[in-house]
């Protein structure tokens, strides 16, 4: 396709949006996948916060953008944070305050999860949506749903993505996992309707689907183009993923933040509750129309070839990481004492470097004891110590992974401020064995942004 005379593109850019645990972030990119303008709010806290806090953030980042960009983007989608919940009326107006991602109120209801869902479904964790929505029914309506218009269960992604298009009631398939949905058939499976919760789910759509055109009152007020697309999103650690523009099975992406997660794309899909991993479903259908967008990020590539195959996203995450090397260390200690180690020479100390007990990937041991024994007295030696001990989780990680029968690493990009660690890199090669750069992008509102433009293309 000459994406230069098509005119369904025009002058248009796409927006992605991204809703975090710290704030909200948009940002605007062109055919090329360059960056033409962003916006950022932040928050007071890590609290879920409020509806009206959702869409206060998302004028204001609205209004933050030039009003040149608005009038030519011709697509949007929104990303937010996975298994952040809300129950609302079929209208949209909120019933109850959110639940945020990491609540773990629904510990309650496990046993009714446990008796229905397969063994190793993410539905089984308290922080699930699934969960979220059975605690809601239990403690707020009596176990029993009003059967007069019965409240509607929507991600923080979904409701967001309504106020542009204004039809509550549908998610995407990433978002609708761990709420029980079938992201292949984007169904909701015979097992979870034994729960009688029907009328409280929402529709399954594709990720990155056109839903319908923004609503007149945006229109009217920041100028989006009267055919400016609303497209269903994603969950935030997915569009980070996007953002990274991996696309052939064996590539995977590294976050080094406060916590080590790892992604890896696969042929085939892999699940183990006892380790933490779980896989999500990109498909064949999304990733052709990814592949086929007129950017793909960080590349610049345009003559993608669709895959043959389906694509899943596999991976865990490890309590270790960035936050064992600040407890230590400053920035400045971390880039004089980096300077002073070889990354090929290997370290004699067998770290497992948490600040707590308790790991969840590759090691799932609510008990597993912290190992920063013993310690040198040349702090560069503590140091690489600690970096070894990251680098060893990561490709036990990756191991695991490829065990359980996902594709073979072949490449890992590295997103999060470990990325900028030269000899914190070359230690993870060495233990990966295979190359290791970091990734040209890493915000979760390009990926979201990619998604939007994805969009455009309708269904393959």
């Amino acid at each position: 396709m000459d994406w230069g005379r098509d005119q369904r593109w025009g002058n248009q850019l796409a927006m992605g949006i991204d809703f975090g645990t710290s704030g909200a972030r948009a940002m605007v990119i062109d055919r090329q996948g360059a960056v033409v303008a962003q916006a950022q709010v932040r928050t007071s806290g890590t609290e879920s916060g409020s509806a009206a806090d959702w869409l206060a953030q998302l004028t204001a980042l609205l209004a933050d953008l030039p009003r040149s960009v608005r009038q030519q983007t011709g697509a949007i989608a929104i990303n937010g944070t996975s298994g952040t919940v809300l129950l609302c009326d079929r209208q949209g107006h909120p019933l109850t305050a959110p639940l945020a991602y990491d609540d773990d109120r629904g510990q309650s209801v496990l046993p009714q999860i446990a008796a229905i869902a397969p063994a190793d479904h993410v539905t089984h964790s308290a922080t699930s949506s699934l969960a979220k929505l059975l605690w809601w029914r239990a403690t707020e309506y009596g176990g029993q749903w009003p059967t007069v218009d019965p409240p509607q269960l929507l991600h923080q992604a979904d409701w967001l993505g309504a106020q542009l298009h204004g039809q509550f009631g549908i998610t995407d398939y990433h978002n609708a996992l761990k709420l029980g949905g079938d992201p292949i058939r984007q169904i909701y499976p015979q097992w979870l309707r034994r729960l009688d919760i029907g009328p409280s789910l929402p529709k399954i759509a594709q990720p990155g689907q056109a839903i319908g055109t923004i609503l007149p009152l945006w229109v009217d007020r920041w100028d989006f183009p009267i055919d400016c697309q609303i497209c269903t999103g994603t969950t935030d650690s997915i569009a980070a993923f996007l953002a990274s523009g991996v696309q052939e099975p064996g590539q995977a992406v590294t976050s080094l933040g406060s916590t080590l997660a790892i992604k890896l794309l696969s042929e085939q899909p892999v699940a183990d509750r006892a380790h933490g991993v779980y896989s999500h479903f990109l498909g064949r259908s999304l990733m052709a129309r990814l592949a086929m967008a007129p950017l793909a990020p960080g590349s610049g590539n345009t003559t993608a070839s669709p895959p043959s195959v389906d694509r899943w996203l596999v991976g865990g995450a490890s309590n270790a990481g960035g936050r064992v090397l600040r407890h230590f260390f400053s920035d400045q200690e971390l880039q004089r004492l980096t300077a002073q180690i070889d990354p090929q020479q290997l370290s004699p100390l067998d770290y497992y470097p948490l600040l707590e007990p308790g790991d969840r990937f590759p090691i799932c041991d609510p008990h597993l004891p912290p190992r920063l024994t013993p310690r040198p007295a040349d702090p560069a030696a503590f140091l690489q110590g600690i970096l070894e001990g990251l680098a060893r989780i990561e490709a036990q990680g990756y191991q695991l992974l490829q065990q359980l029968g996902a594709s073979p690493l072949q490449s890992v990009q590295t997103a999060g401020g470990g990325a900028k660690n030269d000899v914190w890199t070359a230690i993870r090669s060495r233990h990966l064995g295979c190359p290791v750069r970091s990734a040209k992008q890493t915000e979760a509102a390009y990926g979201t942004a990619w998604l939007a433009w994805a969009g455009l293309l309708g269904p393959t």
